[in-house]
């Protein structure tokens, strides 16, 4: 029940505290995608001869120029040591590999030869269980920065975190820390420039020692096993610094010549030590502390679950994007055999023409800007209808205005105010036809619709017949949009459900159903928001077949701002979750209502809930990919799905007979408008995993409505109506049981939300009516709204001038209901 003694009695959440879990959420996933796309992406491992000239050289102090490859005290006075004679520090750089430097490492440990790696931190990351066993085998450890950029090239904020970083990766991964840092690109003193310099003494005082190299084995040109042998092989009996690598590329040649080289210079007389003991520096690598521990071991969980999120996110988008063209495929390809099927040569007959009477069911609260219009448009129908306006205890004298206009047809219910349910329930029992239409308060019907609405019912199948809705304020930006979504999303899947015979919505500013198959559910429920939802997919579950006719058309009020249109949207949306989670039995029954559970839930959990969850983090990531990966590829891809959609807009504008010009503005609607509906989507997720109770909004009208031409019928033109007396006051209507043998909804925290589509300009029909917009209530700031349209068109296929006076419009007046 939606009455005040449920509302009383049922919480709303609190938006501030899932929008302040949200933002940190983003924030979050943009900082490790951030942190993710530095570290892998702006630099990365080169060849050693990347950097070209090295310019000056004039304040690199002479005593480092001609001194030893270990340089100490850069900052203050700075001192060099050399290995002893017949003494080979072995160092490899741009490791750990996963393939070359466990090969290395058994190199070593078959000839007892202990070396130092001089790792990068991003393959520490990558491959921690490698820098533990260099330790555990006796090696000794150095770092060669994060990313491996020229640091010379770097700001000394970015020099500060490549070296910190690395440090905190070694720490984590080995649990060690290390003073030794060789920087990237370097080779021996002599090679030293100013640049080069003012990166020692700040890693000096950060209290690194520098290593530099006396030989370079050249490993990273792999110019052949013999050539390397060549390269590290010492000319005399001075102690060398021999720089090789075990990172980097195919580093077989190392291997291969290492094999060699170990052997023949010991028997040459040589003997292999670490950096460390080559110069007899006292314990250059100590056990880290717990803190830095702790801090490296989440450094390094962070940044390999951000390669996991990089690597899902990608998956994703280009799941997403394929899902994508799968769907707009099959949404063309049914609207075209739709269209074939009701307008060509062979179309479908429904059988004989229906031309009994129809009783049009009008709820209305507080509608007096657009009652008039409403009531007129249908009186002008070319089909016999009797009008039965119930006003739900309005306190804008709507049934006053109604009354005053004595048109012959029509009858006003008043009832004390109860919700739209409970009215359109009370116009069911005092509708005198086997078939009604249910048309909201702010929606005009076009001559024809009523006529047209009704032939499907020549089949004796069909319970229920979605018309075509159509924005009449489409003028401005944010109206322009929501008539794209209306036109590409709403319809083109309409015609989809109606081949598939599984339509989850029959919109209630348009629908048509038969009174009896109403009846045998109980009626409209209201344990739901999306009550129209709620009722198409009872019909579908009791075997009645649900269709679209799309020449049924009728002009409704969109929002016309983006608070009204929140409001709209939000209880659309978390409606449609409450209908679903109902009728999820519907998976696993048989006959239409399977039909409904496999391939009309299928559907919209995956294309109005998954996709439209996931499509912020694809955006994300495709920033990302913009700033860090390919700009060329990504922005070729946006413009395909551009295009792509473009294509889908122009084919559903073209079916609708519309004028394709709204569509300049798509480019817009997918920066701005399909965030917005990203924002809906979430919202209505953490309402049902909340467990909230979700209340009926206030809705603004703006009174853009008006009645065609020669709306007011003769008497005799209403007389095919069967006549009624005038009904007992409704107050003491029993109200139905909503949809007996149908389970009640349970708690929603395990239902996702459906929300807007991916693939198409604009947001998917939630499963909701394209303008069941919650009546109850009007805008929080009241101003009158009649004539606030400098050019009102309310549909273009009455643009005449209207033939009667209008009636006094009444003062605005604060709406507010709570359900």
């Amino acid at each position: 029940m939606t009455d005040r003694r449920r509302s009383s009695r049922t919480r709303q959440i609190t938006p501030r505290t899932h929008w302040l879990l949200l933002s940190v959420l983003v924030v979050t996933l943009s900082t490790a995608l951030l942190l993710q796309g530095y570290t892998h992406h702006m630099f990365g491992i080169t060849s050693d001869a990347v950097t070209g000239a090295r310019g000056r050289s004039e304040a690199v102090p002479g005593q480092v120029t001609h001194g030893g490859p270990v340089i100490a005290n850069a900052a203050t006075a700075a001192h060099t040591a050399r290995p002893k004679a017949r003494t080979i520090a072995l160092t490899f750089d741009d490791g750990p590999d996963p393939v070359w430097t466990p090969r290395i490492l058994d190199v070593l440990r078959r000839n007892h030869v202990h070396a130092t790696f001089f790792v990068v931190g991003t393959e520490v990351v990558a491959h921690p269980e490698l820098v533990r066993r260099i330790v555990a085998e006796g090696h000794q450890i150095g770092i060669h920065t994060f990313t491996h950029p020229d640091l010379s090239r770097l700001a000394p904020w970015q020099r500060s975190l490549e070296l910190r970083e690395t440090q905190l990766a070694v720490a984590g991964a080995a649990g060690v820390t290390t003073a030794l840092l060789r920087p990237p690109y370097s080779s021996n003193n002599g090679a030293l420039n100013d640049a080069d310099w003012s990166v020692l003494k700040q890693a000096d005082a950060a209290g690194y020692v520098t290593v530099l190299s006396t030989q370079d084995a050249e490993d990273w040109q792999r110019p052949g096993t013999d050539r390397i042998l060549a390269n590290a092989t010492p000319h005399g009996h001075a102690g060398q610094i021999l720089l090789m690598h075990d990172g980097g590329g195919d580093r077989s040649q190392t291997v291969a010549a290492l094999n060699k080289l170990i052997p023949r210079l010991e028997a040459q007389g040589f003997r292999f030590a670490t950096v460390g003991a080559a110069v007899r520096m006292a314990g250059p690598v100590q056990p880290a502390g717990l803190g830095e521990h702790l801090q490296g071991m989440a450094l390094v969980t962070a940044l390999q679950a951000g390669d996991w999120v990089v690597w899902l996110l990608g998956v994703l988008m280009y799941a997403a994007g394929a899902i994508s063209v799968l769907r707009a495929a099959a949404v063309l390809i049914a609207a075209r055999r739709h269209r074939r099927l009701r307008t060509g040569s062979r179309g479908r007959s429904w059988g004989p023409p229906v031309t009994e009477p129809v009783s049009v069911i009008v709820p209305a609260y507080n509608e007096s800007a657009g009652i008039e219009a409403a009531v007129r448009s249908l009186l002008s129908s070319d089909h016999p209808v009797e009008i039965i306006v119930v006003d739900d205890g309005s306190t804008d004298g709507t049934a006053d205005l109604v009354e005053s206009l004595r048109l012959p047809g029509v009858r006003v219910i008043r009832q004390e105010n109860a919700g739209k349910p409970a009215a359109l329930n009370t116009g069911l029992a005092a509708a005198s036809c086997d078939l009604v239409v249910m048309v909201d308060g702010d929606t005009v019907f076009e001559p024809d619709a009523v006529r047209t609405i009704v032939q499907p019912f020549a089949d004796p199948r069909v319970g229920a017949v979605s018309g075509n809705a159509k924005v009449v304020n489409r003028g401005g930006m944010l109206g322009r949009w929501q008539h794209i979504e209306y036109v590409v999303g709403f319809n083109l899947d309409r015609r989809l459900f109606d081949l598939a015979e599984c339509m989850p919505t029959v919109p209630g500013a348009v629908g048509a159903f038969r009174r009896r198959a109403l009846l045998a559910l109980g009626g409209v429920s209201d344990v739901t928001l999306a009550e129209d939802t709620d009722l198409t997919m009872a019909l579908c579950r009791a075997g009645w077949r649900v269709v679209y006719e799309e020449g049924a058309v009728a002009w409704t009020e969109a929002p016309a701002s983006l608070n009204a249109l929140w409001r709209q949207r939000y209880r659309w949306c978390y409606g449609t979750l409450q209908a679903m989670w109902k009728h999820r039995g519907a998976l696993v029954q048989r006959g239409s209502a399977g039909k409904l559970g496999r391939r009309g839930l299928v559907y919209l959990l995956l294309f109005q809930v998954l996709l439209p969850l996931l499509a912020p983090v694809v955006d994300i990531f495709a920033v990302y990919g913009l700033v860090f990966l390919d700009p060329v590829r990504i922005t070729a891809l946006w413009l395909a799905f551009l295009l792509l959609q473009l294509g889908m807009g122009l084919y559903a504008f073209r079916l609708d007979g519309e004028r394709p010009g709204p569509l300049w503005s798509l480019p817009l609607q997918q920066f701005v408008y399909r965030q917005f509906m990203y924002l809906v989507v979430i919202q209505s997720v953490f309402t049902a995993v909340s467990g909230s109770r979700l209340r009926w909004q206030r809705m603004e009208r703006y009174g853009s409505l008006r009645a065609p031409a020669g709306a007011e019928p003769s008497g005799e033109d209403r007389t095919s109506a069967p006549a009624q007396p005038e009904p007992e006051p409704y107050e003491g209507v029993a109200r139905p049981e909503p949809y007996e043998g149908v389970p009640s909804p349970g708690p929603y925290a395990a239902v996702p939300p459906p929300g807007p589509y991916a693939a198409v300009p604009g947001p998917g029909p939630y499963g909701s009516h394209p303008d069941s917009q919650p009546y109850y209530g009007s805008h929080p700031d009241p101003r009158p709204y009649y004539g606030s349209h400098p050019d009102p068109r309310p549909y273009e296929a009455h643009p005449q001038p209207w033939p009667y006076p209008g009636p006094p419009r009444p003062a605005p007046h604060d709406t507010t209901h709570r359900y």
